[in-house]
């Protein structure tokens, strides 16, 4: 009978140089090297049209929007984001001589997606809490007009608010800009609603 080898772990330095060599999207989970999935149409576009409503209000200011294709590394893990903000110079993770792991994200974005959205609520979340950089974690619903602001209280404790409707704006405190939900649903065509429970059936 065969026995069951254990799992490849591998340091931060390997990853970054299996990432570097690699032509799709690695992230590293605590020594586990994982690809990355595709993401919906929806996903993508809410996607685009979020990062570029927070870049044109950052015009003028010391901050900046970066998109998917930039990591973010956490002491244990590394993510590609769908979208940071950076305040001042980067600060890339020691550990990275390659100089393509941010450690300092001042807010991260996740457009959520059925199949993570659980993950991106709870374990991610609390990777991306150990950055002490980040001051606030906006999730972006794909199936309705709803985006959840995590903003760190002075106590250290998270603040949740949600923004919900297309005649609403999402505040960003921590970089104090305000977005339109619907500028960042534009284009996007919701799934119609389910439909009501059949009363007609005997009970």
């Amino acid at each position: 009978m065969s026995v069951p080898q254990p799992r490849r772990l591998h340091t931060f330095a390997e990853y970054v140089k299996i990432a570097e060599a690699a032509t799709e999207k690695l992230e590293f989970h605590d020594g586990e090297i994982l690809a990355m999935s595709g993401g919906s149409f929806e996903h993508g576009l809410i996607a685009t049209n979020i990062n570029r409503e927070i870049g044109i209000r950052l015009r003028g200011k010391p901050c900046r929007i970066l998109d998917s294709n930039v990591r973010i590394a956490t002491p244990r893990r590394a993510f590609y984001p769908d979208g940071s903000v950076i305040c001042g110079p980067p600060e890339f993770d020691p550990r990275d001589p390659s100089r393509q792991s941010i450690a300092n994200p001042r807010v991260i974005i996740e457009v959520l997606s059925p199949t993570t959205e659980t993950y991106d609520r709870t374990e991610k979340f609390d990777h991306y809490r150990e950055l002490s950089s980040l001051q606030e974690y906006i999730l972006v619903l794909q199936t309705a007009p709803r985006v959840e602001s995590y903003a760190r209280g002075a106590g250290g404790g998270w603040i949740f608010t949600p923004f919900v409707g297309l005649e609403v704006g999402l505040r960003i405190q921590s970089l104090q800009i305000e977005i339109p939900l619907a500028e960042i649903y534009a284009e996007v065509d919701f799934p119609p609603p389910a439909p009501p429970p059949d009363d007609s059936r005997p009970r």
